[in-house]
Order: structure tokens, then sequence, then C-alpha cells
């Protein structure tokens, strides 16, 4: 599972980074971004709570060509 933030989406509400600092982090004007380029086994739960309570919906799972 790979996640991504939409930067235009985020308005820096920190929610992401605050709940999941080993998943997030946020850049000099506030915005988020994911750290870890594939979630690790058993972060899956950790990965979609942080999208459910983004209140912007600016946290996404990257569909993956197969």
């Amino acid at each position: 599972m790979k996640l991504d933030v939409e930067r235009e989406m985020c308005q820096g509400h920190s929610r992401c980074y605050a709940a999941y600092p080993e998943l997030f982090d946020i850049d000099d004007e506030g915005t988020a971004f994911v750290t870890v380029e594939d979630i690790p086994p058993g972060w899956e739960d950790r990965a979609l709570n942080a999208i459910a309570n983004c209140p912007e919906r600016a946290i996404h799972i990257v569909k993956e060509s197969p």
C-alpha cells in the first residue's frame, strides 16, 4: 500500500502527522507529506485511519499498476 497527500487540498491541520509521525511529516509551508514509500505490513490500519481523519480528504491510497 502506498499513500499520497494532495498538496493542493491539504490545509495544514496536521492531524495525520500528530497521529502518525512515523508515516507523515510537515513541510515549511505546513503541508503534510508521506515519509514512507510503502506502508509496512501491519500499519495499514494507521494509513486508513489517517485517511479517515483528514478533514480535507487530501490523503489517498495510490493505485498501483499491475
